[in-house]
């Protein structure tokens, strides 16, 4: 069992190092095309309708498919003053329920997510704008992140929050 944990773990951080990637590159595309639609908008007066949504369509799908890796890579906020406060067991506990608590909301959203995303799908909804994307599109993209981010927050829970109250404290920083 441990064999297999271990071999979905391994494939997640990859898949999610991968995400972290494709969130990068879309940040920068999406800067690139700000960039050409503000040339072209105020020095070749040729606007387009479509540049913007695309660029925040693509910044939402940035975001959510990076928070998982933000997460693996530790890069999210941390209070440390409240680690200071607490006993190093109090504090094993204080994470366990915090990365819990997470995990259920992101849990609770990545299937409203899903379901969301199934019915814009069935239901053909599209944007408002002139250009009218397919919003499918960008609550698959939360959908996706959501779940990602979901199942880093199960192991993170596993691997660094129970193992080492398991163990009895005796592994792993608080």
């Amino acid at each position: 069992m441990a064999a297999i944990w271990r071999a979905f773990a391994r494939a997640l951080a990859a898949l999610n190092l991968w995400m972290g990637y494709a969130a990068g590159v879309l940040v920068a595309v999406s800067a690139l095309l700000l960039t050409w639609e503000v040339l072209m908008r105020y020095f070749l007066g040729s606007p387009s309708d479509w540049a913007l949504e695309l660029c925040i369509l693509m910044l939402i799908a940035s975001t959510f498919l990076a928070a998982a890796y933000t997460l693996a890579a530790k890069g999210h906020v941390n209070i440390d003053i409240v680690d200071a406060a607490f006993s190093a067991g109090a504090n094993r506990w204080r994470l366990l329920l915090a990365d819990a608590g997470a995990a259920g909301l992101c849990g609770f959203v990545a299937a409203n997510a899903w379901r969301l995303t199934a019915v814009a799908w069935s239901e053909g909804w599209v944007s408002n704008s002139t250009w009218g994307p397919k919003l499918w599109i960008p609550f698959g993209f939360i959908a996706l992140g959501m779940s990602l981010l979901t199942l880093q927050y199960l192991v993170q829970i596993v691997d660094a929050r129970l193992a080492p109250i398991l163990a009895g404290g005796r592994n792993g920083r608080a």
